[in-house]
């Protein structure tokens, strides 16, 4: 029997931001911070449009800084802190507070293609790391100067953190654009205990709705083997990479969060020039990005809807969109926590080009009902990019300027 991660789709909310800003980074956030934006309220959809709710008053704290594009995070059971840098580099962390003294972790990461938007990337710690001192990562891959494919890599670390030894590519396979463009690649641990992984099309226009390739595409897998999960919705299928596919038709994942207490899992999604996209998942379900506009154009044609109902009329449609134009959107995470009051259980995602957080509130069903903007985060730090929720109830988020990035500690002030 087929088990769902998410719930039944269908309700849309859509929030448009507007920019007076020329800037255009074809959805991929590389380029600078744009203008502050503003919200307004619009419903094509028949349904409530989330409100400018009063955003929370935050308390923000700088654990590190003098890291270089931090792509992710992950909290080890003895506190301290594992940071993927996109340049090829772990740095760890002595803890999550304010001055934490920061290590370089040595490990063989000959293999990383470094490019564009590629590198070394999403990072997840596993659940048994106290035992088994694993963690997994997304990392682009080449050899002798040719791009191969993107793949997850099982790392063990050292004891006393100041090395990781490779174990295991754990899934190889995933598309790789040789320029790093959409190269995705956000891994989380699912409620069930598999491994999510969100991916990105690689700008190329046919893999998105091909379910026998990874781009474009939420991956469910066995976080131990490698081996699709048993019940992902296409695991009978003839070619064996189907059989990893959770969603389909997406462009460029960098968001996966899992909603504490129900299962529910978000995707952030970046558009081209307009619409970029939080997805409630659905096991199966297509969520409408086609560039080949159907198999008739080889070309890569970003004037196509986020989602195409007119073509895929069981597309699933946004939960959120940013209208007209973009903020790169990124990581997601949950706040959790009765310290952070009416704000628990709410979602952040990280932007970009926009240079803020945009905080979410959900009803249940998983629509969107407001939507906030911390000023304390407004344009204010730059391009921001990872978003994890630690085990003490603090979101932590990191800079992606480039030089002398950070990495922020959040709590309610």
């Amino acid at each position: 029997m087929r088990r769902s991660l998410g719930v039944p789709g269908g309700l849309v909310a859509v929030v448009v931001l507007l920019a007076a800003c020329s800037a255009n980074d074809g959805g991929t956030g590389e380029v600078p911070a744009g203008t502050p934006v503003k919200t307004v309220s619009t419903s094509g959809s028949g349904v409530a449009t989330p409100s400018r709710a009063e955003p929370p008053r935050l308390r923000v704290e700088e654990v590190t800084r003098g890291l270089e594009h931090g792509w992710d995070v992950g909290f080890l059971p003895d506190g301290r802190v594992l940071v993927s840098e996109r340049v090829a580099r772990f740095t760890l962390l002595s803890s999550t507070r304010p001055g934490a003294t920061s290590t370089r972790v040595a490990a063989d990461l000959a293999d990383v293609q470094v490019r564009g938007e590629g590198g070394l990337m999403g990072l997840v710690v596993h659940p048994d790391f106290a035992t088994t001192r694993r963690f997994t990562t997304c990392q682009t891959h080449a050899e002798g100067g040719r791009s191969v494919d993107i793949r997850l890599v099982t790392w063990h670390l050292s004891d006393d953190g100041r090395s990781a030894t490779r174990e295991r590519d754990l899934l190889t396979g995933l598309p790789l654009n040789p320029s790093g463009r959409h190269s995705g690649c956000r891994p989380t641990i699912a409620a069930d205990g598999t491994l999510l992984v969100g991916t990105g099309d690689t700008a190329n226009a046919r893999l998105s709705q091909d379910r026998t390739s990874l781009g474009g595409k939420v991956l469910r897998l066995d976080l131990a083997t490698g081996a699709p999960a048993r019940d992902n919705p296409f695991v009978t299928a003839t070619d064996p990479r189907e059989r990893y596919v959770y969603t389909y038709g997406h462009r460029n994942l960098q968001g996966v969060a899992v909603r504490p207490g129900s299962g529910q899992v978000f995707t952030a999604e970046h558009g081209p020039t307009f619409n970029d996209e939080v997805n409630l998942l659905r096991a199966g379900a297509n969520y409408g990005w086609d560039p080949a506009k159907g198999g008739t154009d080889d070309a890569y044609d970003e004037s196509v809807p986020m989602t195409d109902r007119r073509r895929y009329p069981q597309a699933v449609d946004a939960v959120w969109q940013s209208g007209a134009t973009t903020q790169a959107v990124c990581a997601a995470a949950f706040l959790s926590g009765a310290s952070w009051g009416p704000w628990d259980g709410a979602l952040v995602v990280t932007a970009l080009k926009g240079a803020k957080l945009l905080i979410l509130r959900l009803d249940p069903a998983g629509a969107v009902t407001s939507v906030a903007i911390p000023p304390e985060f407004d344009h204010a730090y730059g391009r921001l990019r990872a978003a994890r929720t630690g085990p003490d109830g603090a979101l932590y988020v990191s800079t992606s300027n480039g030089s002398d990035d950070r990495l922020l500690r959040i709590t309610p002030a």
